[in-house]
């Protein structure tokens, strides 16, 4: 008995060893990326509080600096709750047409509501990525052999129906130039008054902590979770608007984040196994850490240059995902 105690002890220590580093790490990114960019200055300057550089501070390289860290936990988050709910490892929000569908909502708010305020376009984005989400959960719930790479598969197919959609609407208002440098992951652009949108991640980010137990439930299928007196429909419906949130508040924001939501969740469940609630921190800390050296990565590589985060991560994250397939090859067999 008191060596089970004491096994179990050893594990509870060393993961929190480990997230104090993930801990350290982003502190150490989150620094260094403060002193990144085309204006150069010192640690005393800010020490000293100089006028300038304070100015500097608040107006750009702190509002860029909490976008990457908002914009890393909401998707890495996102993505560990669509794997949990649709039961399989490859779904995220952009394998399940969600960020599709929010790209919809928001070509909709450019040809109908263009002279509108800032927040309808943003509406219109999660009502879409919602009930795209929504078509797609229903679309898996229908299939009777659900492999485990044929599920993502159809969110794909539908993604790229409602993306042909999307452009074909585009090409017919003459808006495409504007939708689509408009939707590229980039953060060069964030200055104070145009990432307080992100701000919403810390509500969500509480809910979907209070609900992980619901949402570990309904991972067990829905018939069990029905059995064990959850109301599976309820909840699951909670977790996609969740999601449509975070999706459409980030790419209305920063654009489009590729791979963060599929690889991220992967990877901490391949360190600290499949237990929700326990990965909520450890998902939420790699993904801000990712996206922040990602960045870090492309303003320093083609300096005073800056490769948008949706390129560099695309690279990065199809490798990751690409060691992913090659490593875990019993995802891809039937459940």
């Amino acid at each position: 008995m008191f060596v089970f105690i004491n096994i179990i002890n050893k594990k509870r220590s060393d993961d929190l060893k480990k997230t104090y580093i993930l801990f350290l790490i982003l502190f150490i990114l989150s620094i260094t990326s403060l002193f990144i960019g085309v204006k150069q200055f010192e640690l005393v300057d800010i020490l000293t509080l100089s006028e300038e550089v304070l100015m500097f501070l608040t107006m750009s390289r702190i509002p860029r600096l909490l976008a990457l860290i908002f914009t890393g936990i909401g998707l890495s988050l996102s993505g560990l709750i669509m794997q949990t709910i649709s039961r399989n490892k490859f779904v995220s929000p952009s394998t399940a047409a969600t960020i599709d569908s929010a790209r919809f909502g928001i070509l909709i708010g450019l040809i109908f509501f263009a002279s509108s305020a800032f927040y309808v376009k943003t509406i219109l984005a999660f009502l879409f990525a919602f009930l795209g989400t929504l078509l797609f959960m229903k679309l898996i719930s229908m299939l009777k052999a659900k492999n485990m790479l044929l599920i993502p598969l159809l969110g794909i197919v539908l993604g790229t129906l409602i993306d042909a959609l999307t452009s074909l609407i585009a090409y017919r208002f003459d808006v495409i130039q504007l939708l689509n440098s408009s939707l590229v992951g980039d953060f060069s652009l964030i200055v104070q008054g145009r990432y307080e949108l992100l701000y919403i991640m810390i509500p969500v980010v509480i809910i979907l902590y209070l609900y992980s137990y619901q949402f570990s439930i309904a991972g067990l299928g829905e018939d069990v979770s029905k059995n064990l007196g959850l109301h599976y429909n309820q909840v699951v419906i909670i977790g996609i608007a969740l999601v449509a949130i975070i999706s459409a508040t980030t790419i209305i924001t920063v654009g489009n984040i590729p791979f963060l939501g599929l690889i991220v969740p992967n990877i901490v469940m391949m360190i600290h196994g499949n237990h929700l609630k326990k990965n909520m921190v450890p998902t939420s800390l790699f993904g801000a850490i990712l996206v922040i050296s990602t960045d870090i990565v492309g303003r320093v590589i083609i300096f005073p240059y800056e490769i948008p985060i949706g390129l560099s991560l695309g690279v990065v994250g199809s490798l990751i995902f690409l060691y992913l397939l090659l490593r875990r090859p019993k995802y891809v067999k039937q459940t």
